[in-house]
């Protein structure tokens, strides 16, 4: 039977920063439409970075993952309704969000980038943008940027349920451009056969934010720290550079 994650911090043990020995599951929520780091098998199993690192972190906290799949606008409406335990799915640490939330330590950290069509009007830079139609992910921090900063310059900002419909109109000619994370954008779109004839917009966007944390609940501290503890530790013993090698030929880490 689940515990409750209140019941489960009254449970940890302070002094190795795990859980107790009784067998706990950690439902995460993730959207898999985000490749490499969050995706669905043909067998309907998830995978991707985000994944092998909460199934690792999960076995060194002594709990069982269960994966629940939400769109990613609802992550922290679920989590805050406590249908869901943790948020694993490439949700970046904002001061907006930490409002709302606790954040583990960080787990990885990419820049932000426009892609579009190359030959296109966009592919001149960022000055080409008033006017032209950018598609983004509801509920990311992409969404908010756009809105914050293109939008006043008249550029239609288009969010979408999911990143592979983002992917799917620019592809066919209904956007100018996405923005999105920079590895996603490369290795989920930029390399496969969908997103020939498309490439990188002007240079690297930073948004402020410190990079990607596991979302909890605001009161749930003790989780925190034993999610923090396991994440240094797959640092210091190699196992997170381990991971990262089946996914980049570079270190996500960031610094």
């Amino acid at each position: 039977m689940k515990i409750s994650l209140m019941i489960l911090s009254a449970a940890l043990a302070f002094s190795s920063g795990a859980f107790a020995a009784d067998s706990t599951t950690l439902r995460l929520g993730i959207d898999p439409t985000y490749p490499p780091m969050d995706s669905k098998a043909p067998d309907g199993s998830f995978k991707g970075f985000d994944v092998d690192l909460g199934n690792e972190i999960c076995k060194r906290i002594h709990a069982r993952c269960q994966w629940v799949e939400l769109e990613f606008s609802g992550m922290i409406p679920a989590l805050q309704a406590r249908k869901i335990d943790a948020i694993l799915s490439s949700m970046a640490i904002t001061e907006k969000r930490e409002q709302q939330i606790l954040f583990s330590s960080k787990l990885f950290q990419f820049k932000s980038r426009l892609i579009a069509r190359q030959g296109s009007a966009l592919a001149g830079g960022l000055n080409a943008l008033p006017g032209k139609q950018i598609g983004v992910q509801s509920g990311t921090q992409f969404e908010g940027y756009a809105l914050k900063n293109w939008a006043p310059l008249g550029v239609h900002v288009v969010a979408y349920k999911s990143q592979e419909e983002v992917f799917a109109d620019l592809e066919n000619g209904r956007l100018d451009g996405a923005l999105l994370g920079s590895v996603e954008a490369d290795y989920g779109f930029l390399r496969t056969q969908a997103g020939k004839g498309f490439a990188f917009v002007g240079e690297p966007l930073s948004m402020g934010d410190r990079g990607v944390g596991i979302g909890l609940r605001k009161d749930e501290t003790a989780v925190q720290a034993s999610i923090n503890e396991a994440i240094a530790s797959m640092r210091k013993d190699g196992t997170y550079a381990q991971i990262a090698k089946k996914y980049f030929d570079f270190d996500p880490y960031g610094n």
